[in-house]
């Protein structure tokens, strides 16, 4: 059991730090303007 904490937090401190990185890196903006090409194009107005 406490292997599996351990793991579970191990985990969860990578995907914090990958998502600082993709934040601090600018990727942010481009997921999100592509979300909203794909939204737009999905309701006909894009």
């Amino acid at each position: 059991m406490k292997k599996r904490k351990y793991l579970f937090f191990t985990f969860l401190f990578i995907s914090v730090a990958f998502i600082v990185l993709g934040l601090l890196s600018g990727e942010f903006r481009v997921v999100w303007q592509k979300a909203v090409t794909v939204c737009l194009e999905c309701i006909g107005i894009g």
